[in-house]
């Protein structure tokens, strides 16, 4: 029978030992005298062999793991055991004996004199007894001599004694160890490949290494190894002189990352699946586990390598699957994929629709409930199990998705008028819609805007495009991407190379990114023959955070040799102290650990460096270098001992360690100051290779989430989430004795909201509410949204967290105490919820580990929000379709949008002569389409905005239905559009140019009122001559934002956010204000109540 699993040690220290006699110490009578077997296990569930590690075992002692045996400066696993007792073995009690002696074992040799040993077990059932005497015998044996029996057979030289390998008597062998940078390897352990545990010599501080008696066959082929390195064998190559020479190149040692992630699967019971994981590094990973919920599957059942085959499903094997790869180097897991595995017979997709309500026009009052909602219904965009071509794919195309299988018209009464709708009716498993994926932005200096023109974008090693000449990008996403890696490289060296970890939403199609790019530093002229001292960070009236010293003769060139010249050097610090520079960070300050998750830091600086030859601008590396981190910027002294220098993989996006940091009392030298002085400094080391970008960072454990919502409008209508905004938060440390004055940033996270809002992860502290304070913003397309007041008296209700929480949170939005500043952010302190505490257990902010309850909270409990400045706007779609979730599209006539793809946004300018701004109306009817002729497409509201430069004067940007293809791409149909200001207005002008566009093109639509103006809308897209502004793009959103900015600029390629009335107009009317004739009888109540 089999023990209990048993786990006593740890891995930390020098291994990890689950020996038997502790085994037995710590729990007495679990473990039988004479165990039969044993089995050894990480807590992974990966068995001992598996692994890869170098470990130990024996019935006697038990099992052990030794840290330094491990390649590459690994560490052990943490390793559990079990044993195997015979059956009805009795219980161990406080006596001991001998076991009768065993029989005598093999001589260890068959000639030439050896040993063979017996040996007897102590029987003992407490640690604390003893047998007398030893447990084994050594005797002599095999004295009989050894013929000579070597059948090796060399081409050159001799076989050696142990006639292990052959010997060329008076052969060199010299050798040259480089990077991939030409910088020499000191200290790599030089090994013949068959014998790779025999380090035969190591490489001196110019990666060279002399071996004698090696012979240089074709078969003879030498082991490179060093740490951080991948290994490296080369072949020696014959000379007939004598004297052979190798050189060999070594690549830095990359951890794995997952380039592709299994996806998620919907399948009928007993159907199959494949899950697909891939994994680059170096080396390349060679060992795949798959998890399912979150336990290890048996390998030998399932006989996955980097693909999982699931066949002949069943219900239990619903849940959630990632897989995990190592190499040498370290460990990564995937992102989860979720397997639903449906019963058969039972429906892929609800029928009935769910809830769905949509606003009513402002002159919409229903009879009898005088609600200003209607419900539409929807359905679930959950994926289903469709009838698929090929089930077997690692992504399954398309897929199904629970989606619009009937529509019904409806008529909606308004009291006095009837309002067309078309609402849902029933939902079924259809193929499911596919937006397409964009990334946009636009690149500019983090100091002063300005863009980054022509920049190279790169993706990995490949280069996918090019910034424009205001510093914009579009970045089409393939739908398999899970990880979204960007360098922006500036091909005139102004800007550091900036790698950046983009967010995307693969329901709205489109996210905006304003990215801020460093400017470098000026170069200065340092002598290389002498010991050099460039200091990091200059906030004025501060000292730097820390320093570079560079010992003499460091710097080299790519192919190794040694540089003399003049160094040009460029050393750019991104200061914490500085909170403009956050946005700048690269990467996402995310590291991945042994266990292979993806983990935060929390940084004290980043820099780039840049050394180049004066003459020819080469770029120039160097060898050992210190980098000293001043203790006294480090205001939390727990995070000294666990300070590390970290590199950043531009590929991956992630930071990968470089050194620890060693304690030591120094002195700081400076490049143009002329102080020294004694302070206390961590020292770390690092070689300037490849990688040019670095950190000072710790790892941070004291982490939360943040809870935030956003909305379309200051009501905070749970009904009016806004999905797709890019939430920001950044990790502020306080300055001491100043709990609302920022100090320094320390980590930047930004996170897309969904139909519940946003989690964003954030550093917390239990102890001290203000340890941690964070600021957050929040951005839709480009436009940044308001967070919710907190001046001149905070509102619990309008902030939406109640007190006391709201108190020890110290809310304050971004003008609180200046209301000249802008209203678009908001600082708090980062207090870890007190579980024990009733009022600090529903948010807005939740401890690291309830990740689930802060994503699905409900809308009434605890959290921060922003809302959408948007005031007397509207939009009205007969067929319901949202702007934020592009898989809410549904194929109709009557659609506003005909095709997923590809939207068309059409707005007219319209001017206003009056004192007021007023309500205009575009109404927006099917003109020469069969089915559409005379049906209403929908409704836009928009007010007027006022001309800041003219008086009396206003105009307004209204969208209308665009003529063109319906859904089914059959016929044209011109949309009859009907623009109506609101109030007592008359049409004094129309644009001349549009109106002999539209009697050139008949029909021509009847315009015999002065109030209202009726057209046939343009199939051409016009442009600002006719006051017509069209724009087509793969995002509705977009395409409406960049026709609004043209038509506020009143050009074709401009952009404006101030109405300018004078330019590119195509309707003008007057609407004067309309003068009382007569007094009202609240007037005559004041003038004359008697006769009243």
């Amino acid at each position: 029978e089999w023990t209990s699993w048993f786990n006593i040690d740890h891995p930390g220290g020098n291994g990890d030992y689950e020996r038997l006699e502790a085994i037995r110490f710590y729990y007495r009578e679990r473990v039988c005298a004479r165990p039969t077997a044993m089995e050894a296990r990480t807590t992974d569930w990966v068995a001992a062999a598996d692994t890869g590690e170098v470990v130990h075992s024996s019935l006697e002692k038990g099992f052990w793991c030794i840290n330094k045996e491990q390649p590459y400066g690994r560490v052990c696993s943490n390793y559990h055991v079990r044993f195997q007792c015979p059956p009805g073995s009795p219980p161990i009690r406080a006596a001991s004996k001998w076991s009768p002696w065993g029989s005598w074992g093999s001589c260890s040799v068959t000639c030439g004199g050896g040993r063979r040993t017996r040996r007897r077990t102590c029987v003992r059932t407490s640690e604390t007894v003893h047998c007398p005497g030893r447990p084994a015998e050594v005797q002599k044996c095999g004295r009989s001599r050894c013929p000579a029996t070597c059948k090796l057979t060399c081409s050159e030289g001799h076989p050696s004694e142990d006639c292990s390998i052959c010997v060329c008597e008076g052969h060199m062998l010299f050798g040259d160890i480089q990077t991939v940078t030409g910088v020499p390897v000191a200290g790599a352990s030089v090994a013949l490949t068959s014998h790779p545990k025999v380090i035969r010599t190591l490489t001196d501080v110019k990666g060279q290494f002399t071996l004698s008696g090696v012979c240089s066959s074709g078969s003879t082929s030498i082991a490179i190894n060093k740490e951080k390195f991948v290994p490296a064998v080369v072949s020696v190559s014959s000379n007939a002189t004598g004297i052979s020479w190798l050189r060999a190149v070594l690549t830095s040692a990359e951890k794995p990352y997952i380039v592709k992630h299994p996806e998620d699967k919907v399948r009928y019971e007993g159907g199959r699946a494949l899950l697909c994981c891939s994994a680059t590094g170096s080396p390349a990973p060679d060992k795949y586990y798959w998890y399912h919920n979150g336990t290890l599957l048996d390998k030998n059942m399932y006989k996955y390598g980097n693909d999982l085959v699931l066949r002949d499903l069943k219900l239990e094997q619903s849940g959630e699957y990632y897989c995990k790869t190592s190499n040498a180097a370290g460990s990564i897991k995937s992102s989860p994929a979720h397997l639903t595995v449906i019963a058969n017979g039972s429906p892929a997709c609800n029928a009935t629709p769910e809830t769905h309500l949509i606003r009513l026009p402002m002159d919409c009052v229903q009879p009898g409930t005088h609600s200003k909602y209607y419900n539409a219904g929807r359905c679930p965009h959950n994926k289903c199990p469709g009838s698929l071509d090929f089930d077997m794919r690692c992504r399954d195309g398309a897929g199904f998705c629970c989606g619009v299988q009937e529509m019904e018209s409806r008529n909606i009464d308004c009291g006095t008028y009837k309002l067309p709708i078309r609402a849902v009716k029933q939902c079924s498993c259809q193929k499911c819609v596919q937006p397409t994926v964009l990334v946009r932005g636009r690149v500019v200096a983090a100091d002063n805007d300005e863009p980054l023109r022509f920049g190279h974008i790169y993706i990995g090693k490949d280069r996918v495009g090019t910034t424009g000449y205001q510093g914009g990008f579009t970045l089409q996403i393939t739908p398999d991407t899970q990880r979204l890696v960007v360098n922006f490289v500036d091909p005139t060296q102004t800007y550091i190379d900036t790698p950046k970890v983009f967010i995307f939403d693969k329901k709205s199609g489109s996210i905006y990114h304003n990215v801020k790019v460093m400017r470098k530093q000026t170069p200065v002229d340092i002598n290389p023959g002498e010991t050099n001292f460039i200091d990091l960070g200059e906030i004025k009236g501060e000292d730097p955070i820390g320093q570079l010293v560079i010992p003499p003769h460091s710097f080299h060139k790519d192919n190794g040799e040694i540089y003399e010249g003049t160094v040009k050097a460029s050393v750019t610090f991104i200061d914490p102290r500085n909170i403009t520079t956050a946005a700048a960070a690269p990467g996402d300050l995310n590291f991945v650990d042994e266990e292979g998750d993806m983990l935060p830091l929390r940084t004290y600086g980043m820099f780039s460096v840049d050394f180049r030859d004066e003459t020819s601008k080469e770029v120039l590396g160097t060898g050992a270098v210190q980098v000293l981190l001043d203790t006294q910027h480090v205001k939390m002294q727990e995070h000294i001992p666990t300070m590390k220098l970290w590199s950043l993989n531009p590929d991956t996006g992630v930071w990968e360690e470089e050194s620890d940091f060693s304690y030591s009392a120094t002195t700081a030298g400076s490049h143009g100051r002329s102080k020294r002085e004694e302070r206390t400094f961590l020292i770390g080391n690092m070689e300037i290779r490849e990688r040019r970008l670095f950190n000072l960072d710790v790892p941070e454990n004291r982490r939360c989430y943040v809870k935030v919502r956003a909305y379309m409008s200051e009501k905070f209508l749970p009904t009016e989430q806004l999905e797709g905004v890019v939430i920001s938060l950044i990790n502020l440390e306080p300055k001491p004795g100043y709990s609302s004055n920022p100090r320094a940033w320390g980590r930047f996270d930004s996170v897309l909201t969904g139909p519940n809002g946003a989690c964003l992860p954030a550093f917390c502290d239990a102890m001290r509410p203000d340890a941690y304070t964070a600021y957050v913003t929040a951005i839709l397309g480009g436009e940044e949204l308001e967070a919710a007041p907190s001046s001149p008296k905070m509102n619990p209700n309008i902030i939406g967290v109640s007190q006391p929480y709201l108190d020890k949170l110290d809310y304050q939005r971004s003008d609180h105490e200046d209301p000249a500043l802008k209203k678009t952010a908001f600082r708090i302190n980062l207090a870890k919820p007190n579980q024990n505490n009733f009022d600090e257990t529903n948010g807005p902010i939740y401890p690291y580990q309830n990740l689930l309850a802060c994503e699905n909270a409900p809308v009434d409990a605890n959290h921060f929000r922003f809302f959408r400045v948007e005031k007397d706007k509207y939009e009205y779609n007969v067929v319901p379709f949202e702007e934020n979730d592009l898989t809410t599209w549904t194929g109709d006539y009557l659609s506003w949008w005909p095709n997923p793809q590809e939207f068309r946004a059409c707005f007219i300018k319209v001017k206003i002569h009056g004192q007021k701004e007023v309500m205009v109306r575009s109404r927006n009817l099917g003109g020469t389409h069969a089915e559409t002729r005379g049906k209403l497409y929908g409704i836009r509201d928009i007010r007027s905005t006022r001309d800041m430069r003219e008086a009396n004067t206003s105009a307004a940007c209204v969208e209308f239905k665009c003529s063109g293809m319906l859904f089914d791409q059959a016929e044209v149909d011109r949309s009859l559009i009907s623009v109506i200001p609101q109030g007592s207005c008359r049409r004094i002008s129309t644009n001349g140019l549009l109106q002999e566009y539209l009697i050139k093109h008949p029909p021509v639509a009847q315009n015999n009122e002065s109030h209202a103006f009726t057209m046939l809308a343009p199939v051409d897209p016009l442009g600002h001559n006719y006051g017509i502004y069209t724009v087509t793009d793969q995002n509705p959103r977009v395409a409406k934002e960049i026709a609004i900015g043209r038509c506020f600029d009143g050009t074709s390629d401009g952009f404006s956010r101030e109405m300018k009335s004078d330019y590119g107009v195509a309707l003008t009317f007057s609407c004067p204000e309309k003068k009382i004739n007569r007094e009202s009888l609240f007037q005559r109540l004041q003038t004359n109540p008697g006769q009243t």
